[in-house]
């Protein structure tokens, strides 16, 4: 493709709508990556609100919506105003005991411990399947040191439908069928939901406002694929939750904290407007930097200096008195000083002598004009063009008489 002499490669309608997409594209990566967290769906797979698979808590999150309970999913500390909310806890196995114990807050937080291994399903995203219950030790190691000891955790093999009541007898509900039934037991734990066993489902640690739910079927969705099972979970919670208050479910545990980040605090008040003001001075500079064609020039001196500028102030002396044409024969003399020079004329020369042998010298060697003749239109030079026109002459002859060099 050829492009016309003058023209550039591109319009400047394209470099500008190039240059408008490029700073649209890496401001809108740059909000992306602050606020990646809060953009994920959550729902991987995992044991946590975010999640709709069978061992997730997805389904409870959105059952106590729809019965008018709020509902917040937590990804950072808890405000002031949380304290008498029900904080929940869904630990992964791999959740260090040390999170849980850093999880500061005031009001009921109940721990729901973990009960089987799962797999992801190959090509359905968010889908698991349950491989197998882990052991009790390893769900009792979720729980932090300082509540750990003289607790016990058990499993009932293969499938019971066990009746849920409160230690006084009061029934939460109808049967349930659930898969390796698993209790909390221990001297320091107080049984507030039990199984028809009398082996404690739901437990209060004596001293503080922290339950374990010991049997996450209780209030994961598997648990709640049919109706007496999500009766059995919402009355379990209100068991625990104070009437008109919110349910919390942690995230931070599961991987997704908001992070504070530069970045993060920079696209949020009050800094935000700090940003808005550097964003509008990175768009009137870049406006100016198109407008203006060439580097910036230095802003020069009211008086100029040096030889260049007594140069130019003794012109315009020169031009403001009309005198130009007077400089006529004083450059005739300047050529001819340098041309004598240049050819090697004797020194001892008058003026006069001077003139006639570069006459002669012209004659010898073919130049166009005699310097007499030039200098006789030097000094009967009465205008501006008068002085051009003779100084263009002096030039050539000058070239002509030393051959081009000095």
């Amino acid at each position: 493709m050829k492009v016309a002499a003058g023209q550039g490669a591109f319009s400047p309608l394209t470099v500008i709508s190039l240059v408008v997409i490029g700073v649209l594209s890496l401001a809108g990566l740059g909000v992306l990556s602050a606020y990646a967290p809060e953009l994920k769906s959550g729902n991987d797979g995992g044991s946590h609100g975010l999640s709709k698979s069978s061992v997730g808590f997805g389904g409870i999150v959105r059952l106590l919506q729809m019965t008018g309970v709020p509902v917040v999913l937590s990804r950072g500390a808890l405000g002031t105003g949380s304290e008498g909310s029900l904080l929940i806890l869904t630990p992964a196995l791999t959740t260090p005991p040390d999170q849980i114990a850093d999880r500061q807050h005031r009001g009921p937080t109940l721990i729901v411990l973990p009960k089987w291994t799962a797999v992801a399903e190959q090509g359905k995203p968010g889908w698991v399947s349950t491989v197998g219950a882990i052991a009790p030790s390893r769900a009792l190691a979720v729980l932090p040191d300082s509540i750990r000891p003289g607790t016990r955790i058990a499993q009932k093999a293969g499938v019971t439908g066990p009746l849920f009541t409160r230690p006084a007898g009061d029934v939460l509900g109808p049967r349930l069928a659930l898969e390796n039934l698993q209790t909390i037991s221990g001297r320091e734990w107080i049984p507030v939901v039990i199984d028809d066993r009398g082996a404690a489902v739901v437990a209060l640690r004596r001293g503080t406002q922290t339950y374990v739910l010991s049997d996450p079927d209780l209030l994961n969705t598997q648990g709640l694929k049919r109706v007496e099972g999500a009766q059995v979970a919402v009355e379990i919670l209100d068991i625990v939750r104070a009437d008109g208050e919110a349910v919390v479910f942690d995230l931070t545990l599961n991987g997704f904290q908001r992070t504070r980040s530069l970045l993060r605090l920079m696209l949020e008040p009050p800094l935000l407007g700090v940003t808005l003001v550097i964003a509008a001075l990175f768009v009137v500079a870049g406006l100016q930097a198109g407008a203006r064609f060439g580097p910036a020039r230095e802003k020069r001196r009211a008086v100029a200096l040096g030889k260049q500028a007594l140069a130019e102030n003794t012109a315009g002396l020169v031009r403001l008195a009309q005198r130009e044409h007077r400089m006529a024969s004083p450059y005739a003399v300047l050529v001819r000083a340098a041309v004598a020079r240049a050819i090697g004329a004797p020194r001892h020369l008058s003026e006069a002598e001077l003139d006639a042998f570069l006459d002669r010298v012209g004659t010898q060697t073919g130049t166009g004009a005699r310097f007499s003749t030039l200098a006789t239109r030097a000094a009967e030079a009465r205008t501006a063009g008068d002085l051009m026109a003779v100084a263009r002459d002096l030039h050539r002859w000058k070239l002509e008489m030393t051959h081009g060099h000095q």
